[in-house]
């Protein structure tokens, strides 16, 4: 593993409205090291949601380099991008995302078929993860038998099962009640202390930010501020850009 989860260098995303130039981001400099709990907040427009979707491959800087687990995401084509998506980072979504017509198992083992995992260690992993996220009782219900916030934690549990190095977790408490979202927190952060995982959210929730051992602030496509808390072992604030 490399030093860095994720390395961004001097990322410009420019996206074109008729004659209109829109800077979704301008020269973001960024280092996510293993092990983090870190949430990206902003006002709607600051950059929050590009800044994730170069993270994860979704798209392209216009200037600018991203780096995942030491890998260069510049000249991947998009089989490539897939394949560093499913062997490096998992996702958690606010609306989950799941396939409706899967039960809970089959939607946990679905990453794992594409990767051609033998049928042995896939129900052994994703038992393991059910039960991990105290689904151990609901594996054979499907996503219209199930609360949000266990649809949440069937996300979680899918994002984690190819045991990736970073979970990009984009608003996972959006459309769950604060108790059930302090649930999925806690959760994320037993995974993130027991396992080292590193989180990576995309919040406006004050819940989330407050829970974060390290708050990125982002306006108008820059880093605004950088700040460790928490008590995180580094102590120190952060500089922007850093």
């Amino acid at each position: 593993m490399s030093d860095h989860v994720v390395e961004t260098k001097g990322v410009t995303r420019t996206f074109q409205m008729g004659d209109v130039s829109v800077h979704a981001l301008r020269g973001v400099d960024l280092c996510i090291q293993p092990g983090e709990f870190t949430a990206v907040a902003g006002p709607s427009g600051s950059g929050k949601t590009t800044l994730f979707n170069l993270i994860g491959g979704l798209d392209e800087p216009t200037e600018g380099s991203v780096f995942v687990d030491g890998k260069p995401l510049e000249g991947m084509n998009p089989r490539m991008r897939a394949r560093l998506r499913l062997d490096k980072i998992g996702f958690v979504f606010q609306a989950y995302n799941l396939i409706p017509v899967l039960t809970a198992y089959e939607n946990v083992e679905y990453p794992l078929i594409l990767k051609k995992v033998p049928g042995d260690e896939r129900l052994k992993r994703v038992e393991a993860l059910l039960g991990a996220v105290g689904l151990e009782d609901m594996m054979h219900r499907r996503p219209n038998q199930m609360s949000g916030g266990q649809q949440q934690r069937v996300a979680i549990a899918r994002a984690l099962v190819c045991d990736p190095v970073m979970v990009l977790a984009d608003e996972p408490t959006a459309n769950v009640d604060s108790e059930t979202g302090q649930a999925l927190l806690d959760l994320m952060r037993r995974l993130n202390t027991e396992n080292n995982l590193t989180f990576l959210f995309s919040t406006h929730d004050p819940m989330v930010m407050s829970s974060a051992r390290r708050l990125i602030r982002l306006k108008d496509g820059r880093i605004d501020s950088d700040v460790r808390q928490n008590g995180d072992e580094s102590g120190a604030p952060v500089p922007a850009g850093a």
